[in-house]
């Protein structure tokens, strides 16, 4: 029991489980490099997403702007999707009134570029 308690007063009460997992498996390179390029892929997902709802439009309406079907608007917009094309997201951000930001950044410098 006192094994049960000591483990919890040394969880911060903002970390939960999950955090104090990330942390450990993000020490480990090969994990790290993955999971940074599942954010991305993600933090694009979410972006399209965001700018759609903003817009007003649905999914269809993306889609016949840009001349496509539903199910590509939804897949580059799912998060887990990894196919995501410079070209097709340019193209889904022209449709909708946006630009895209690209910026190629040196893995040393990626903690202060984030930052920023």
């Amino acid at each position: 029991m006192n094994d049960i308690k000591s483990f919890w007063s040394s969880v911060p009460e903002n970390q939960t489980n999950f955090d104090q997992y990330l942390e450990r498996k993000l020490q480990d390179p090969e994990f790290s490099k993955r999971f940074a390029e599942a954010a991305r892929a993600w933090d694009v997902a979410l972006q399209l997403a965001a700018l759609r709802e903003e817009r007003g439009l649905t999914q269809q309406q993306v889609a016949e702007m840009l001349g496509t079907k539903q199910q590509a608007v939804a897949r580059l917009e799912n998060p887990s999707y990894m196919g995501h094309s410079l070209s097709m997201i340019r193209r889904y951000a022209d449709a909708l009134g946006a630009i895209v930001d690209v910026r190629i950044i040196p893995s040393e410098h990626l903690a202060s570029a984030v930052a920023s």
